[in-house]
């Protein structure tokens, strides 16, 4: 991705880390299903599986793009936002490679000033602008990563 295609660098750079790190998150997690690691017990239906953590991570990583689309009254594209669990550690790659597609295009016309105002309402409540979100993305899988990583060491 070219600086010049972006018309906020800090976009530019935050795609660049979101698809970095989402695909450095399915490396992880075919790790630890590889080892057949099991979650946590959790009331969470997001974690009531490895199948269901991927589904969630690869589900909110298109749900974030539509929602900073929709906030810059910019088109969103199409893109899964609920992967299935059943079957999808076999097209993960697929889905990611449609995700991270996805985000390339719309955020190039984002500028620096719709960047950082005004906040908007996040679906779980609390404010972010455009920025905040790009790098709540960011950490989503990052964080993930981190997890699995830890379980395994266990």
């Amino acid at each position: 991705m070219s600086q010049e295609s972006f018309q906020y660098g800090g976009a530019r750079a935050l795609v660049t880390l979101h698809e970095r790190h989402l695909r450095e998150f399915l490396e992880v997690w075919r790790q630890a299903d590889d080892l057949g690691l099991e979650l946590p017990a959790s009331s969470d239906p997001n974690y009531s599986s490895r199948e269901a953590l991927l589904a969630h991570v690869l589900g909110c990583a298109a749900h974030y793009l539509v929602w900073m689309c929709e906030k810059v009254e910019m088109p969103a594209p199409e893109v899964e936002g609920h992967p299935d669990p059943d079957g999808l550690a076999a097209a993960a790659d697929g889905v990611v490679d449609n995700v991270l597609s996805a985000w390339r295009e719309p955020l190039k016309a984002l500028t620096e000033q719709r960047a950082y105002a005004p906040a908007h309402s996040s679906r779980w409540g609390p404010p972010y602008c455009i920025d905040a979100m790009l790098e709540h993305a960011v950490m989503h899988p990052i964080r993930h990563t981190h997890q699995l990583r830890e379980l395994m060491g266990r």
